[in-house]
């Protein structure tokens, strides 16, 4: 398998009066998969300000995962979870600002459609944007956009050249396209499209877009780390961001739980008895397990938790 990449140079600086679809038309060729930076997306867009960039990041914000000093990882509008909001700085008049696009789907959808009715080229159209990674140093470039291409191939349900089944392999295909892009495209070079070739079987029939990079956010919930470890900390004892904590825990993960935490606990029918009063830290474990505290109505010797439905 061959497959290429290559980011023209020469585009120059991208307007609200910039036309993205002739941008794209211009270079691509059927079967291509044309990436675009957000950045040019958005200043096409109109989504560039001038303001305080705190005030802007606030607005910006669904839901503060973590926060460590003048760093803040969020929630955005789009459910992407990342620094400020995904708010830019760069690349922009100092002063200025810039927003991610209000739907970079739709905006991939788009330019796909209408590159298909100018040139009558069928090419996928990723919107893509730089973000940092759990448990790695450094950024790399994700779809924030997604038109014409299967973001996610799934192997559950396959096998192995070993006949071994395959329960949660998944690869994020547009998210793999966005990094070879940014290879080539670079962060400082003033080229903000990136065609790659080779992936024509890839790219869906015309009028079939697919489900968006939407289909790449994990849902909240099902997030082991929706929340920063201080964070969790603090919901737990506050009782808040329960939503986060997603489906009640096993039975035998709580009990583990509860025994590191030093209390005693036996299984019953329909729930955890633990010995003693109901105290914060009993509270807070239940809570950040999905499961809830009740008194077993023998005053204060022990404690029933039973799981949250």
């Amino acid at each position: 398998m061959t497959l290429q990449a290559f980011a023209p140079d020469g585009i120059g600086e991208i307007g609200p009066t910039t036309d993205l679809v002739a941008l794209v038309a211009g270079y691509a060729v059927d079967g291509d998969v044309a990436v675009l930076t957000s950045k040019v997306v958005s200043k096409a867009e109109g989504r560039v300000i001038t303001g305080d960039r705190e005030n802007a990041i606030r607005a910006e914000t669904v839901r503060v995962v973590a926060r460590r000093g003048p760093t803040s990882i969020v929630e955005n509008h789009l459910g992407l979870i990342m620094a400020a909001a995904g708010v830019d700085a760069s690349n922009v008049e100092p002063g200025q600002l810039v927003l991610l696009p209000l739907d970079p789907d739709a905006t991939a959808r788009l330019i796909r459609a209408e590159v298909r009715a100018r040139t009558g080229a069928n090419v996928a159209v990723l919107i893509s944007d730089t973000a940092g990674r759990a448990w790695r140093h450094g950024q790399t470039d994700i779809a924030i956009g997604a038109a014409g291409i299967e973001p996610l191939e799934e192997f559950e349900g396959r096998t192995d050249g070993y006949g071994n089944g395959l329960a949660v392999t998944a690869p994020a295909i547009a998210d793999e396209i966005t990094a070879v892009a940014e290879l080539v495209s670079g962060k400082l070079g003033g080229r903000p499209l990136t065609l790659v070739r080779g992936l024509g079987s890839r790219v869906l029939p015309p009028g079939e877009h697919g489900p968006g990079a939407r289909r790449l956010i994990r849902e909240l919930g099902t997030d082991m780390f929706g929340l920063g470890s201080r964070e969790a900390v603090t919901a737990a004892l506050s009782g808040t961001e329960s939503a986060a904590f997603g489906a009640p825990a096993a039975r035998g993960d709580l009990i583990d739980a509860l025994v590191t935490c030093g209390f005693s606990a036996v299984t019953l029918e329909h729930g955890v008895q633990v010995d003693g009063p109901v105290d914060v830290r009993l509270q807070a474990l239940a809570f950040a397990h999905s499961w809830r505290v009740a008194p077993d109505g023998s005053g204060h010797s022990s404690t029933v938790l039973t799981p949250l439905s």
